[in-house]
């Protein structure tokens, strides 16, 4: 029986569903999708003007970067190194010139925007990323990664159209800090692990990346004058397993990585306590001259350099001196927190001279908080890490123009459990969902503090339980996002109700990255 024209054609489309071949809906004709909202993104944005055309990225766009600037031909190499193997166009980066494009241009005139705002203005012709400085224009395309379709991220050929809403988004830090410290010393990381943090901290502009190189467990950075530290002290970890050390050139590869996406490494040696693994390395730390065994477990407190010995600070100023040299970021951060198997009066005279030998090579000293229980050099910073913000001395450290890095555990730890029943972390600070993570004010957590003494926020995460880079992804996300919110967003943006929506979008982008998340209940994730 021979079928009607009509009936063939029906088959023919229902065939060429089945098989892939069409999109196009029965009896409807194909419609692109809206692109992205400019508001819709993390962190939010200081200013937003939508309207207009939106601009779409095609076979002729090319990205148009400053003549002579090797630092924003950097930006828009790397632009184009996550554009072309989804969108398959060539996108060729030039110098200079007009017309159609991604345009990113130095030497805004508004000085509101600092060393790190950007503008971002879309209309049919171009995309035109424009900043003071080359920091600005790496933040700006980072935003505009996030209004491009979430399938931009993957490294093969992906469907388009690849548009960008029209209008004008403005945008500054509020915070000159905005960081995330990741723990090295209880589990090992090897260098392409940090790289890939590196890289999902940038995309939320993140700027500080503090690596925690050593503790009880385990020292994981070469110091040529004293090299047991790390072929002994850095032999094993949590656990007993390998443990493992980055060599000169592998730190400075991890600092030249970082670098060129705007991030600074804060290196940390943990001082006067959490040394077991720097005391088992070499007897002559320990007061009695005897070192202790290697370490595996998890407990605190119970180690301490020998505060009265000179060799003690032979060691602190020759590692000091050597990290200092590998680091070109302004700041060293010397611990200093569960130090109690340490005198009050020796941490006082040790803290004194680890500072002063910070000083004697150039840096400026971070520590815990408890170095406000010492004497807090001029210009220290404090990183917080309390509950509930009241301690006395902190304020007055804060008051006497000691600056404050906020990392509350019961809301920026990463490492504490999202509930009962996650599986992996800690809950010693309480259990830490993603709303608790975000909802909270830096410039009120410190009870007596000036706001002018917050220097910004940082999310640590650290290693107890934490083995493998998906361990990494699964407690980062999706609460790292929040932190770096807090430090970059203006405080009149901060609203749960709707930054859970914004969060919600960023979960087909991580799928593209190969992020594995937690799907919070209190997050109103796409379905997948």
């Amino acid at each position: 029986m021979r079928r009607r024209p009509a009936v063939r054609a029906l088959c023919s489309l229902l065939l060429a569903v089945a098989a892939g071949t069409t999109a196009t809906p029965l009896g409807a004709a194909a419609r692109a999708p809206d692109p992205v909202p400019l508001g819709r993104v993390v962190p939010a944005p200081a200013s937003v003007r939508a309207g207009g055309d939106p601009y779409e990225i095609t076979a002729r766009t090319r990205i148009q970067v400053p003549p002579g600037s090797r630092e924003a031909r950097r930006v828009g190499d790397r632009l184009a190194a996550v554009l072309r193997p989804s969108t398959g166009h060539a996108l060729p980066v030039t110098e200079g010139g007009g017309g159609d494009g991604i345009r990113l241009a130095l030497g805004d005139p508004d000085r509101a925007l600092g060393a790190e705002g950007y503008r971002l203005s879309v209309t049919a012709r171009a995309v035109t990323i424009s900043a003071r400085e080359s920091a600005g224009l790496f933040h700006g395309v980072q935003t505009l990664r996030q209004l491009l379709p979430a399938h931009v991220e993957r490294d093969s050929r992906q469907p388009g159209p690849w548009r960008v809403a029209g209008g004008t988004l403005t945008d500054a830090p509020r915070y000159a800090h905005r960081g995330a410290m990741l723990d090295v010393a209880r589990h090992f990381f090897t260098v392409p692990q940090v790289k890939r943090y590196i890289d999902e901290l940038a995309l939320y502009k993140v700027n500080r990346l503090h690596l925690h190189l050593s503790d009880d467990q385990g020292w994981r950075i070469a110091v040529d004058s004293w090299q047991r530290l790390a072929t002994y002290g850095g032999s094993t970890q949590v656990g007993g397993g390998p443990g493992g050390f980055y060599g000169k050139d592998d730190y400075r590869e991890i600092v030249r990585y970082a670098a060129d996406r705007y991030v600074t490494v804060v290196p940390e040696i943990d001082m006067p306590g959490h040394t077991n693994a720097a005391l088992a390395s070499y007897a002559r730390l320990n007061c009695d001259g005897v070192a202790p065994p290697l370490y595996t477990g998890t407990a605190v407190g119970f180690s301490s350099l020998c505060v009265p010995k000179p060799d003690t600070y032979d060691f602190v100023d020759d590692v000091i001196g050597e990290l200092a040299a590998l680091t070109p970021g302004p700041y060293l951060h010397i611990g200093g927190d569960e130090a109690h198997s340490t005198s009050h009066a020796d941490y006082v005279a040790f803290m004194d001279r680890a500072q002063a030998a910070v000083a004697r090579h150039g840096k400026t000293v971070i520590g815990w908080h408890q170095l406000a229980g010492a004497r807090p050099a001029p210009g220290a910073l404090l990183q917080y890490w309390g509950l509930n913000g009241g301690e006395k001395e902190v304020a007055d450290a804060a008051r006497a123009g000691t600056g404050l890095i906020l990392s509350p555990a019961n809301r920026a730890y990463l490492d504490m459990k999202y509930t009962k029943d996650t599986p992996l972390g800690l809950d010693w600070a309480g259990l830490v969902e993603v709303r608790q993570s975000y909802d909270w004010d830096p410039a009120t957590l410190i009870k007596g503090a000036p706001e002018t003494a917050v220097a910004g926020v940082e999310a640590p995460l650290w290693t107890e339980t934490i083995v493998t880079g998906r361990d990494i992804d699964f407690m980062a996300f999706p609460r790292l996002p929040g932190i770096a919110e807090l430090g970059w967003s203006p405080a009149a943006t901060h609203d749960w109700a709707a930054y859970r929506v914004r969060l919600a979008a960023q979960a087909p982008r991580w799928d593209a990255l190969g992020i594995g998340y937690y799907r919070s209940p209190q997050v109103p994730w796409p379905q997948r």
